[in-house]
């Protein structure tokens, strides 16, 4: 969890100096690569859903 917790603050470019220093010392880097991967692979999925909604709904269409 505390992957995911540094992973979705990484996505809002907000980070403390001291969380970050203590998620490097204590993250699996290849767990935050699994999980950065999966946190993009979403955030795309989430937009192209949301514009194939809008398209959808006629309000870019107006």
């Amino acid at each position: 969890m505390q992957t995911v917790k540094a992973i979705a603050w990484a996505f809002f470019g907000v980070r403390k100096r001291a969380d970050y220093d203590r998620d490097v010392a204590q993250l699996n880097p290849v767990h935050v690569i699994i999980t950065g991967v999966i946190g993009a692979a979403l955030f795309v999925l989430v937009l192209v859903l949301l514009v194939n909604w809008v398209i959808g709904s006629g309000i870019a269409g107006a």
